[in-house]
């Protein structure tokens, strides 16, 4: 065949496309755009991983700190804000109090006593303050409010357990479980009322592995000088019981009559302990 005819020429023309499509497809990107934008959709997601239970541990290793509701009284707002750690009431304070001519005195020396009470009882469980009675009675509430809030009215473990009786009967059950479950178990016992010339006197005392670890009066003088003289002794003759472990204790400078009623409730309540 010459090189000229015309087959020839359109054999080579078909065999060069051929080798040209080959070479085309030979050449093609072999990684698909989409598949590629799927592989990096997880790499976006990724950031919103979710995050918050370590929040949630240090929430749960700390303080506690509640207030309770607003409680109206005869004779103004009462409100109870606590501190709860490990379970137990830490601090308590009244946010909120009857004030105004009367009202002031009264919440001035019933106040310091409920928050103490609050403390060492660990619940709402706790006697009106001696002329606070609606004081008193809104304290608790407020306080249950807020325990109420913790979780449980009886979150402070042990300790409410021994502030729920009182007298002899329970101080020999308290004594009976301690030889059996070891001699750290609290005990809260109260003296008997004593009167005075100026009102009646009550000491509260807590006894744990046969010491006083805390004493209070649940009640005590009140009304004009008698507020502030009672509000002066009783702190004092409360640190001098703890501290002597006993009614052996000198009286407060000017509250001679509070500090005599104070020994002998004082004395009373170590009876009941056997001390």
């Amino acid at each position: 065949m010459k090189k000229s005819h015309p087959l020839r020429r359109i054999v080579l023309a078909g065999a060069a496309t051929v080798s040209g499509i080959v070479l085309l497809l030979t050449l093609k990107p072999s990684s698909d755009p989409a598949a590629a934008s799927a592989e990096g959709t997880p790499q976006g997601q990724q950031s919103v991983a979710p995050q918050g239970s370590g929040g949630v541990q240090a929430a749960g290793g700390g303080d506690q700190t509640l207030t309770g509701d607003v409680v109206k009284t005869e004779y103004g707002n009462v409100q109870v804000r606590i501190t709860v750690s490990g379970g137990k009431i830490t601090s308590a304070a009244a946010v909120q109090a009857p004030t105004g001519g009367r009202s002031t005195e009264v919440s001035t020396n019933a106040v310091p006593k409920l928050n103490q009470a609050a403390t060492a009882a660990g619940s709402a469980d706790i006697d009106a303050v001696s002329g606070a009675t609606y004081t008193s009675g809104g304290y608790k509430k407020s306080l249950q409010s807020a325990l109420d809030k913790a979780g449980s009215s009886s979150a402070t473990g042990g300790g409410s357990g021994g502030t729920t009786g009182g007298g002899s009967a329970d101080a020999s059950g308290s004594t009976g479980g301690s030889t059996g479950g070891g001699a750290a178990q609290a005990k809260t016992l109260t003296g008997t009322v004593v009167e005075t010339d100026y009102g009646p006197v009550q000491v509260r005392i807590t006894v744990a592995g046969g010491k006083v670890t805390k004493a209070e009066a649940v009640q005590s003088p009140s009304g004009g000088r008698s507020s502030q003289i009672s509000g002066d002794a009783v702190p004092k003759l409360n640190q001098a019981a703890v501290a002597a472990g006993s009614a052996d204790i000198d009286a407060v400078s000017g509250a001679t009559y509070t500090s005599g009623g104070y020994k002998k409730s004082l004395q009373s309540a170590l009876d009941q302990a056997g001390g």
